[in-house]
């Protein structure tokens, strides 16, 4: 299937003098994963679909700094945070969209104290505006009946206090949204969070991520849904290892939505 992607970058917008609605941050994920890379698709599809008017920074889009800050390199995240603040405010950017909660968390929080004010929303966040706007509808589709649980991410979750909007956009598609016994506030860590991604293992018996994919597996899942690329590769990961990857997906909720339309 060839794919017809229509992706403006912020540099083409402003030749053209025009000022999209959002600006995608895609993040090094969304960019380089060739997992997170079927995510940052999906979120596309949609805005193509529902005709957002939409712009990339593309090459001029660094990381955001969140690793290096989680991993105690403050010097390192405020040279990063600067030359992303300084390429923002010269293409006077409002509203940043992101289907990555570290990039949002970032983004939101840390960049107003270095001149960075923006809006800044996540996907799920976003798809649910479109969808209360009446801008996208969402039916099972290929979903319909199956039993989903949810991940929270630890950074849209306990950080950011965004809990309804990933579950509101999974109970569109007409599935059975089946909590997991940690959930919501109470969420545990898929282990990937805090720069620990990109880090051996520590001494001891279980990876957090098994512990997590565990949970998740209690209540049946036929889907477990995620909302950030680093979740869904710890509970992909977590799967493989429970050699269940025949009976269970991992999936992004913009995946979900995009599939459930045959976008």
């Amino acid at each position: 299937m060839s794919e017809s992607l229509v992706v403006p970058t912020m540099a083409e917008m402003l030749a053209e003098g025009k000022q999209p609605e959002v600006l995608f941050w895609v993040g090094c994920a969304g960019s380089f994963d060739d997992r997170a890379k079927k995510i940052t698709k999906a979120f596309v599809r949609i805005l193509n679909r529902t005709n957002v008017s939409f712009a990339v920074l593309g090459t001029e889009e660094s990381c955001t700094g969140d690793p290096a800050k989680r991993a105690g390199n403050e010097f390192l995240f405020q040279m990063q945070a600067m030359m992303n603040i300084e390429v923002l405010n010269a293409y006077e950017a409002k509203r940043i969209v992101t289907a990555c909660p570290h990039c949002f968390n970032t983004l939101k929080n840390e960049y107003p104290e270095l001149g960075g004010n923006y809006e800044v929303i996540h996907h799920t966040e976003f798809l649910k505006s479109l969808i209360d706007e009446g801008r996208l509808t969402v039916e099972g589709g290929q979903f319909k009946g199956k039993k989903i649980t949810f991940h929270d991410p630890c950074y849209l979750g306990r950080a950011n206090k965004i809990y309804e909007a990933p579950r509101d956009l999974i109970q569109k598609l007409d599935v059975e949204l089946v909590e997991m016994k940690r959930s919501k506030a109470n969420g545990l860590c898929c282990g990937a969070g805090g720069a620990q991604m990109f880090k051996d293992a520590e001494p001891g018996n279980k990876e957090i991520n098994i512990e997590r994919t565990e949970d998740a597996l209690e209540t049946q899942p036929d889907i477990i849904a995620a909302g950030c690329p680093f979740c869904n590769t710890m509970l992909t990961d977590g799967i493989k290892n429970k050699e269940k990857e025949g009976q269970v997906k991992v999936m992004d909720i913009a995946e979900l939505i995009a599939n459930a339309q045959d976008l």
